[in-house]
């Protein structure tokens, strides 16, 4: 497998298959949401687009980065989701980075969208597929998150050499350790960033809470993320 990493600013054409990454938080709370019982996540272009889905759609749940605001229900935080029952419903999510990565590479063969917490699932679901070339869309600051960068590296070891190659624990331990050491994780530890639960680093480092992959896709005008079984080995 081919394998390159971009910034979204850096995605000068579509790719066949993209990984979008963004570990603290939304695609770790995307994986929360699922985890809660949601049905579908839609991708919001902006929070205006995402407060229209919600005012079109009242019970939707309705996410948003930094503090709360009127009309969102939640914020992007892993400890603040996890106690919420969403059994049945569709999430709208508009965040900094991930969602915005996620429709930069709408128009791509295959979209999937990963943190820590769906690693394992996301490897075996590029395994099962076997593409010729993979492009990880790192979308935290500018293409140089840490905690992103790691991530998309990790999934990508774990895509190449397979299941049962090596203990995921250990194999997994440098990585997991440079995205504990992040700008991101010290913002959200020092409370720079709004809208934070205490347990979100740790929840955001939990490696493959998860069995299952995200896929998106545009549908009916809207990029649409769905968790997605994936098949063993």
């Amino acid at each position: 497998m081919d394998t390159h990493y971009a910034g979204i600013a850096e995605l000068d054409e579509v790719p066949s298959v993209a990984v979008v990454v963004d570990v603290m938080r939304a695609f770790t709370v995307a994986a929360w949401a699922f985890g809660r019982g949601a049905e579908r996540i839609v991708l919001a272009e902006s929070l205006d687009e995402a407060l229209a889905l919600k005012a079109r759609h009242p019970d939707w749940v309705a996410i948003k980065d930094g503090p709360p605001e009127p009309g969102f229900d939640t914020v992007n935080s892993p400890g603040l989701l996890r106690s919420m029952d969403l059994r049945g419903r569709t999430v709208v999510q508009k965040t900094t980075a991930g969602t915005v990565g996620a429709l930069a590479v709408k128009g791509a063969s295959l979209v999937l969208c990963a943190g820590f917490v769906v690693a394992e699932a996301t490897a075996r679901l590029l395994r099962s597929r076997a593409p010729e070339t993979v492009t990880f869309v790192v979308t935290g600051e500018e293409g140089r998150a840490e905690e992103d960068l790691a991530c998309a590296q990790y999934i990508a070891l774990r895509t190449s050499e397979g299941a049962g190659s090596a203990d995921e624990g250990a194999q997994a331990a440098p990585f997991l350790r440079r995205a504990a050491e992040s700008r991101a994780a010290e913002e959200l530890t020092t409370g720079v960033r709004g809208g934070v639960h205490p347990d979100d680093v740790a929840l955001c480092l939990e490696l493959d809470r998860f069995p299952f992959a995200m896929v998106a896709s545009w549908d009916a005008g809207v990029m649409t993320l769905r968790a997605c079984a994936t098949p063993a080995g």
